[in-house]
């Protein structure tokens, strides 16, 4: 067949502009393209949720292409196994209950899992402030281009209405600093203020499955956000919290949107 550039051109556009509108209105946006709001978007999406990840990055997998100083492997606990089985990820039981996985497939596999089952991935888009309303209870996001927000270029953004945010943004927890920054007298855990501890991966990573709750209303935590959130310890290259907290963030979004 002969090709044409226009054609080319127009069914880009023309596709990623009607998917775009259609997702103005969602019912959860997941905000980091992590390996916890992978999970939850898979799980939501298999439930019939109208789900959409906002990445700012190009790729999407945060901290776990590269597994532990750079070596592609990562390590899952035995509670967490039955995710890998869930997304199809190969593993070989290093000693009991650790389990080890190429990083690079387990990343391609949470991908394609979420995608799979009818998550929307918008990569390339940052999160810039969360949509308020009655009670200042979060009710959407506010969005922009990623390389416009990276070169701090003064370009209005756009919103996207949603009935529940999971913020997955990782050390970050940018959600969650932008309300404790933009609402008066927010308060954001029981601490009221953010930043995870030391590593220590025992406790790290059974807090990140403990600490995967609505923070705020509206607002869900998980990953390693929900560790910065609620002071928790940080745990390393294994990732088996990362993913039973994407797997309790999308539970709980399911159960509160059931009662709206």
């Amino acid at each position: 067949m002969e090709l044409d550039e226009v054609i080319i051109t127009r069914a880009i556009f023309d596709e990623y502009s009607r998917t775009f509108l259609d997702y103005t209105d969602i019912d959860v946006a997941l905000v980091g393209g992590g390996p916890a709001n992978l999970v939850a978007a898979k799980y939501l999406a298999e439930a019939g949720a109208k789900v959409a990840i906002y990445e700012q990055k190009l790729s999407l997998g945060g901290g776990m292409w590269a597994g532990g100083m750079m070596f592609p492997r990562i390590v899952v606990q035995e509670e967490a196994r039955r995710i890998l089985d869930d997304f199809g990820i190969r593993y070989r039981e290093y000693q009991p209950g650790y389990y080890v996985a190429n990083s690079v497939e387990s990343v391609g596999k949470l991908i394609a899992g979420a995608t799979s089952a009818g998550a929307e991935v918008f990569n390339l888009v940052s999160f810039e402030d969360v949509i308020i309303r009655e009670n200042d209870r979060v009710a959407g996001i506010v969005i922009n281009w990623g390389p416009v927000t990276a070169q701090r270029l003064h370009v209005d953004p756009l919103m996207i209405r949603t009935k529940f945010v999971i913020d997955g943004t990782g050390h970050d927890a940018a959600v969650c600093n932008t309300i404790l920054r933009k609402i008066p007298n927010a308060k954001i855990g029981e601490f009221g203020s953010l930043g995870e501890k030391p590593m220590w991966s025992e406790v790290g990573e059974r807090l990140a499955v403990d600490a995967t709750q609505e923070i705020y209303p509206g607002l869900i935590v998980a990953g390693m956000a929900a560790n910065a959130a609620t002071c928790a310890p940080r745990m390393g290259p294994i990732f088996g919290g990362m993913l039973l907290s994407g797997e309790k963030a999308a539970k709980l979004a399911l159960e509160k949107l059931e009662k709206l």
